[in-house]
């Protein structure tokens, strides 16, 4: 027997029971709450007052909840000898950097390599998916010679710049021009008159945006939650999560001002990733063509 079907804003769709959406709309907030729960302990936890972070076996909510770890970790901060103030610059102004010459680069070369050709093209691509093979520990040693001969060890430069230069961004920004990015429309624009850079700007990237969200997302996690590097000596280029680690190294006395700190370090990733998935989720339904 044939399915039934109704119509929507005259668009013909599948009939599905309400019983069937009720079925999976439970199942994605169960699952959706089971993912998130990590979260939620780590904020119970930056909560607990000492003796309640002991507690055997260990209790998923608390019972007395205290800002004092916050008040903790803020407090060992002043004693620091470089300003707290400073941590916080270093990891904004890496974060924010290394970052946006990521994307700009990525965007670019993944421009190039998919809409442009040239000679070479595949081999230049050959080599970019070979690289992903490689660990950074793998090229660290080779990146510190390198450094050393440019003098950029212990500046912002030896840590900005490695993250402008990512194979794992420039892949994903290809794969998706090759997918998304139709080459008549590129070609249309050019029989306008239009030039390469206004192409690449005003067409393919706006094409693009889930892609270069993701890139924003995972480039900026791995940043901001850097901590200690062999590139960078001084302490007043360190980063907030290296301070934070400092702090929370010790005694047991100091485990609730180690969740503090923990949480500190979410916060931002977390609520740039919610950002960015409301966009990503917007462009993806709304961005799709048809020849």
């Amino acid at each position: 027997m044939s399915k039934r079907l109704r119509t929507r804003n005259h668009t013909v769709v599948l009939n599905r029971s309400s019983g069937g959406d009720a079925g999976i709309t439970v199942f994605l907030v169960l699952l959706g709450a089971f993912m998130f729960l990590p979260m939620v302990y780590s904020f119970l936890q930056s909560l607990k007052p000492l003796n309640e972070l002991f507690y055997f076996p260990p209790r998923f909510f608390v019972s007395k909840p205290t800002l004092g770890n916050y008040a903790s970790l803020f407090s060992l901060m002043d004693y620091s000898w470089v300003p707290f103030s400073r941590y916080i610059f270093n990891t904004v102004f890496i974060s924010v950097a290394g970052t946006f010459g990521n994307l700009v680069l990525s965007s670019l070369a993944a421009y190039s390599l998919a809409k442009i050709d040239f000679p070479g093209n595949k081999f230049f691509f050959q080599i970019i998916q070979k690289s992903l093979m490689f660990t950074p520990a793998i090229v660290a040693t080779l990146q510190f010679i390198i450094y050393s001969k440019l003098h950029w060890v212990d500046t912002y430069i030896a840590v900005i710049v490695p993250a402008w230069s990512t194979s794992l961004g420039l892949y994903l920004m290809k794969n998706f021009m090759d997918s998304n990015v139709t080459t008549e429309i590129l070609e249309s624009a050019r029989l306008d008159g239009a030039r390469e850079f206004r192409i690449f700007w005003s067409i393919a990237m706006p094409m693009v945006k889930p892609a270069w969200l993701t890139l924003i997302i995972y480039c900026f996690k791995d940043l901001w939650q850097m901590s200690n590097t062999t590139l960078i000596h001084s302490e007043q280029l360190k980063t907030l999560n290296y301070a934070i680690g400092k702090v929370s190294e010790g005694t047991i006395a100091r485990t609730g001002v180690s969740a503090a700190g923990t949480m500190f370090i979410m916060i931002v990733p977390i609520a740039v990733f919610i950002i960015s998935q409301s966009n990503i989720i917007e462009t993806m339904g709304s961005s799709g063509m048809k020849d």
